[in-house]
């Protein structure tokens, strides 16, 4: 991984900020939404007790055992007087606010209300086969012929048991009768209208509260024929209705003086039934169209905590409070309960305290609060923190990328300085890489580098110049010894002393060949810098040079493919035969009898590729870049005679002409290739592509 990228990972560190101020703002929240709780738990606490002295107003539970009362009819207050019609899209209530039982043809659903000391009712019978009655009244008597009906159920235990029946003679309006103590007969004090619709029917009512007892209860009467006794269904399963549940005007209006803006407060009695209901909490939607609000948002909910669906905390459909906090409350224990809204992203706080008269538990006050502030706080504190780490963030990493980008340029100059050091064969002067003067690290590095590139260079001038200080000290000492060994000869020696003049004299024969090859290199040196160059076709010399190979080389078969076009080059002939003399020298040294040798030349572009390729033992990897220098050798031991310096004379010839040579491994052998430039100056106009002159002394 190069050092942008890991500067660039490194900036990425910044992001563990966002991340730490989003664990702040979640505490934050928390510690607000518990601040909110004790404020409201505070507050319902005291309303709680203001309630005590209006304890005669709370409905207490009945004496009557249970098997004897049944269940309780919940009449929603209305915030409008519907329209007696048979409908109920005009309750103002939702749907859900619809009860239901089970009949005999059906399902049966049904809603009770109050306003202005009415009590409205409204029935929907699914019945296929509506029965209606006879004559006005017959609903009530004992035999038949019988009709459908809707009766309700009023009594004050122990004393008052009434009815109410409903059993029209055709749809419309309905007379309504009441069976008292004192008879039965017409009530002009109640309305109702009865609805044909699909699959049944639908009867609306308003009947006085005044009327009614304190317990209320509702009988369906479905009649499969007129001579059939109607099946009965009814919202109660015992001897007698429940107490009829409602809003209690006085409790409603004291509760209403005690709560702030924004609040909501439902007071419910001791079995959980909402007596009372007043303000409303303080909601705002979500906005829409705006990325950057949406995406808080998205951030927001998921760190705050998820808390239980917010459209629990509304009042129940059904009239009775079951929540698991109002429950705590009505079992004498205050309890909280935490609701949030995945719409909007509003939350309530919501608490429950007991409304207590000493010996009874008689209610509880339910105080529910919004967090809009809340929202609001903890949303413009992560809008802020958001917008400063991305700021941050993107300032950082364009920081550090830009001095990653500086930093491995000044890497990159120092490392290619270093590479074209050593590859220069000769230098003048010091050595100053790139950041030399700098005082930092890589300015003591690239001074560390120059040092040694220096000491390198001059090593390497030594290595470069011994062969000629050698050829030129050792050539007087050994002419004199080798005069010495051939006088030697003339005298009289035994047969020991003339063996070991013998040996002398193959040594020192050796040494003269040395020195030799070692003059023959500087000769090589000097000529190339002194060598007269002209432009010549390289496919004509190279091609005579290879037919000459092959007799000088029986044991080995030479292949010559030159490609389609002639090539021109700007060179000293002799010497680049020379240079390929020593290849393929080489070649012959590393191949077998029988083994094919190909010269072969490319080009490309403005260079022309002359390679020889020959079978043989592959290259070491650590000698491909030390094959072309004086005195290197990767032949064996036993085979001392050679001095490494063929390749070396052959890279100076190619260098000497603006080339370079090279070796690979190849497939079952070693290709050596010599680079050079190509002319198109050529005479006659035949060269394919141009170059740039060798280099002259």
């Amino acid at each position: 991984m190069n050092l942008k990228r890991q500067l660039l990972l490194v900036s990425l560190l910044t992001l563990v900020l966002p991340w730490a101020g989003c664990e702040f703002i979640s505490e934050t929240e928390s510690a607000l939404r518990a601040g909110q709780q004790q404020m409201l738990s505070g507050t319902a606490r005291a309303i709680a007790e203001s309630l005590q002295q209006y304890g005669e107003d709370f409905p207490r539970p009945s004496s009557a055992p249970e098997h004897i009362l049944g269940a309780r009819l919940y009449a929603h207050a209305l915030t409008r007087e519907p329209t007696l019609d048979g409908y109920f899209d005009d309750w103002a209530l939702s749907e859900s606010s619809l009860e239901s039982m089970r009949g005999i043809g059906g399902s049966i659903v049904y809603a009770a209300g109050t306003r202005d000391e009415q009590l409205y009712v409204y029935i929907s019978v699914t019945d296929t086969s509506v029965v209606y009655a006879e004559r006005a009244g017959a609903a009530l008597d004992d035999g038949p012929p019988y009709s459908d009906r809707v009766s309700i159920i009023s009594s004050s235990p122990p004393y008052l048991n009434e009815r109410i029946e409903f059993a029209p003679e055709a749809p419309g309006n309905v007379v309504a009768y009441r069976e008292t103590a004192f008879g039965i007969a017409a009530e002009p004090t109640i309305q109702a209208t009865w609805q044909d619709v699909p699959r049944g029917y639908q009867l609306e009512a308003r009947i006085p509260l005044s009327i009614l007892g304190t317990h209320v209860g509702l009988i369906i009467g479905d009649t499969p024929e007129p001579a059939s006794p109607p099946v009965r269904s009814s919202n109660f399963a015992s001897q007698l209705p429940g107490r009829l549940a409602t809003i209690q005007p006085d409790l409603q209006s004291v509760v209403g003086d005690l709560i702030q803006p924004g609040m909501r407060l439902l007071l419910t009695d001791a079995e959980g039934w909402r007596i009372a209901n007043v303000g409303e909490l303080q909601t705002r939607a979500r906005p829409t169209g705006d990325a950057v609000s949406a995406w808080l948002r998205f951030t927001y909910d998921a760190l705050v905590e998820k808390g239980t669906d917010a459209r629990l905390s509304e009042p129940a459909a059904s009239g009775r409070e079951q929540q698991p906090y109002i429950q705590s409350a009505l079992a004498g224990e205050t309890a909280a309960g935490w609701y949030r809204s995945a719409g909007s992203g509003s939350a309530v706080v919501a608490v429950a305290v007991p409304v207590d008269l000493g010996d009874a538990v008689v209610g509880a006050v339910v105080l529910q609060q919004g967090t809009e502030e809340i929202l609001s706080l903890t949303n413009q504190g992560l809008a802020r923190l958001l917008n400063i780490t991305l700021l941050t963030t993107v300032v950082v990493a364009a920081v550090l990328l830009g001095y990653a980008t500086w930093l491995s340029r000044r890497i990159r100059r120092l490392s290619f300085a270093a590479d074209d050091a050593l590859d220069s064969q000769t230098h003048d002067g010091e050595f100053r890489l790139p950041s030399h003067d700098a005082s930092d690290e890589l300015g003591d590095l690239s001074r560390r580098f120059s040092f040694v590139l220096q000491q390198i260079s001059e090593y390497n001038e030594y290595l470069r110049t011994l062969a000629s200080k050698l050829s030129h000290e050792l050539r007087t000492p050994l002419a004199i010894v080798t005069s010495s060994l051939e006088n030697l000869e003339h005298e009289q020696l035994n047969e020991a002393s003339a063996r070991y003049t013998a040996r002398a004299k193959d040594g020192a024969d050796r040494l003269r060949k040395i020195l030799g090859a070692m003059s023959e290199a500087n000769r090589v040196e000097e000529l190339v810098r002194n060598a007269d160059a002209e432009v010549f076709d390289l496919k004509k010399v190279v091609g005579q040079a290879v037919s000459a190979y092959a007799g000088v080389f029986p044991e080995r078969r030479f292949l010559f493919k030159p490609g389609p076009v002639d090539i021109h080059v700007l060179a000293a002939p002799e010497l680049i035969v020379q240079m390929l003399d020593k290849l393929v020298d080489n070649a012959v040294d590393f191949s077998q009898p029988d083994d094919e040798i190909v010269v072969r030349l490319s080009t490309s572009d403005d260079e022309v590729d002359l390679s020889v390729t020959n079978p043989g033992p592959p290259l070491p990897e650590t000698m491909r870049t030390q094959l072309f220098d004086s005195l290197v050798s990767v032949r064996s031991e036993q085979d001392d005679h050679h001095l490494g310096l063929g390749l070396f004379i052959a890279r100076l010839i190619a260098e000497g002409h603006d080339g370079r040579i090279r070796a690979d491994n190849v497939d079952d052998g070693v290709c050596f290739t010599v680079t050079l430039p190509t002319r198109q100056d050529a005479p006659g106009g035949s060269g394919e592509s141009a170059g740039s002159p060798p280099r002259q002394g």
